[in-house]
């Protein structure tokens, strides 16, 4: 058996939308699973009317809470997220939880600069309120075409909404807002990558929530850099994990998974 593998779905996006890639892994030999936050339901129903069972959490608690799943396997995995989960991911890494880590259309890491007009609307839905901060917040099919299903037909989109998407905490947003001010902030990575494992960051072209330029500017970020690989996916949009696409983005991460898995079954 080689690596195990923990998909960290992002916000909003049930952690049941890395089936397909938990099948994918598993038929290619990894101990594959997802990771769910703390409070998610154990299905996108059951998420949706107990939203309050996530509110409050931020990016440390979410982290930590992953990270004891993680301690229950005997060995480091290969952590593998999307939008803040691929923040989560790079966290895991630089801490040493994880042995190497992908992160898809990351939220940004603290010294991201990057502030396209896009992510704010996308965000807008959460920072509209202050009170958003302490509760759970549901996006609007509106809103979810406009952030995730940009890049895919109006009818996929709503289907994507209908499938995959449950209430999420407000925090991680305000998490994202106050690093600039926060000496703290639990977005801060440790930017070395010669004492960890490797990393693989992916960028959407047509990203709105998570804009590629956001995700580019976070590899950019790494130093000395020799540890760190950046690739832009043309033509796709935040939902590019668990849209009809979704096995091209899996095929690319699961190629560079084969190549960085020093596991001694591989």
């Amino acid at each position: 058996m080689s690596s195990p593998v923990v998909f960290v779905h992002g916000l909003w996006v049930h952690a049941s939308a890395w089936h397909p890639w938990v099948d994918l892994f598993t038929n290619a030999g990894y101990e594959a699973r997802s990771a769910d936050w703390p409070g998610d339901g154990d299905t996108v129903e059951a998420a949706r009317r107990n939203p309050q069972r996530v509110a409050g959490y931020g990016v440390q608690d979410i982290t930590d809470h992953i990270a004891r799943q993680i301690g229950g396997l005997g060995e480091r995995p290969v952590v593998i997220g999307h939008s803040f989960g691929g923040l989560i991911a790079q966290k895991l890494l630089a801490s040493g939880i994880a042995s190497a880590a992908v992160a898809i259309d990351p939220a940004p890491i603290k010294g991201v600069k990057a502030l396209p007009i896009p992510q704010i609307r996308s965000a807008l839905p959460v920072l509209r309120s202050k009170a958003n901060r302490n509760e759970a917040v549901m996006p609007t099919r509106r809103q979810f075409r406009y952030g995730f299903g940009n890049a895919v037909s109006r009818e996929e989109s709503d289907e994507l909404y209908r499938r995959w998407v449950i209430p999420g905490p407000g925090r991680p947003i305000f998490d994202l807002t106050a690093a600039k001010k926060d000496p703290q902030s639990p977005i801060e990575v440790d930017l070395s990558d010669h004492a960890r494992g490797p990393l693989l960051i992916l960028g959407g072209e047509r990203d709105h929530t998570i804009p590629e330029v956001v995700a580019r500017q976070a590899a950019e970020l790494y130093r000395p850099g020799t540890n760190t690989e950046y690739r832009r996916i043309p033509g796709r949009g935040h939902s590019l994990v668990f849209d009809s696409g979704w096995r091209e983005v899996a095929e690319v991460v699961l190629d560079w998974v084969r190549r960085h898995d020093t596991s001694p079954a591989r």
